[in-house]
């Protein structure tokens, strides 16, 4: 096992948390490698995030020893392991340049994550482009009527192969509030917009028409507000007069592509703590 950890919490903010943090990491032998931490003002609560070497000490003994002082703190926390690849199901329908960038990603060691599944209402022909060999590939066709069926089936297939993070990688469906319950903070989503912006049909067409002169994407997490849900990564691209639809589709795939892989590492690296409707991003 690594000796690598991640601890991350969340408390009301008051005077000595660091220090009490650190130094309870110090006296079990272990060494801190990063450590970032955020006061919110507004809401009067405390962020911070640690990766140290627990020099040894396993993350059992660890989560024993840190319970008690977490517990009078009154703290969301955990502890877990920086290395171990994260348990990842994809979601996607026509349009598989987002799922291409992503399973290339992990294909080269970029994002720690393993592949469970891939979900798709649309048979694999459809993104043929996109190298899918060894991948579980599960076809879960959708209508109006059978929705609830299908939507079934998916939280199934999640709990088969224990997901711990689902990514919507371009899945142009709309879940419904229980799945979106269901999936509530480790679902996250890639909306082809800088949002908020223009929903609906042809997003890229609609700036387009009215004469924008940046497009973006977002990738947040997804709750049964639509496109509502907290904010994880966003990211723009300056567009010019002469910039045609297809110019703003083509630039817009790589926003999307970025943005969401973007999302997905800083996820994945627990470098996101939520803040009500709002996160906490840790870079690095």
């Amino acid at each position: 096992m690594s000796d690598a950890l991640v601890l991350t919490l969340s408390c009301p903010d008051r005077p000595g948390i660091t220090a009490n943090v650190t130094g309870f990491l110090f006296e079990q032998g272990c060494n801190v490698l990063e450590a970032q931490q955020f006061n919110d003002r507004e809401s009067d609560a405390f962020f911070m995030r640690v990766a140290f070497d627990s020099a040894g000490a396993s993350p059992e003994t660890l989560r024993e020893g840190f319970g008690a002082f977490a517990a009078r703190q009154d703290m969301d926390w955990k502890i877990v392991s920086r290395d171990r690849p994260r348990r990842v199901m994809l979601m996607v329908s026509k349009f598989d340049h987002c799922l291409a960038s992503l399973l290339y990603r992990s294909r080269i060691g970029e994002l720690p994550m393993e592949v469970v599944a891939i979900v798709s209402n649309h048979p694999a022909e459809a993104i043929s482009h996109t190298d899918l060999s060894g991948l579980p590939f599960h076809h879960l066709p959708i209508t109006k009527d059978t929705k609830p069926e299908q939507e079934a089936q998916v939280r199934a297939i999640a709990d088969e192969v224990d997901a711990e993070l689902v990514v919507l990688a371009r899945y142009m469906q709309i879940l419904s509030d229980e799945q979106a319950a269901f999936f509530a903070g480790r679902c996250i989503n890639i909306h082809h917009s800088f949002l908020p912006g223009f929903k609906g049909a042809k997003p890229y067409h609609q700036a387009h028409a009215r004469g924008v002169k940046m497009i973006g994407a977002t990738a947040h997490y997804v709750t049964t507000d639509l496109d509502e849900g907290p904010i994880i990564h966003q990211d723009v691209e300056a567009i010019t007069h002469a910039d045609s639809p297809n110019d703003l589709v083509r630039k817009g795939r790589d926003i999307e592509s970025r943005v969401l892989a973007e999302a997905v590492r800083l996820h994945l690296e627990e470098r996101v703590l939520r803040n009500g409707p709002r996160t906490v991003v840790f870079g690095g």
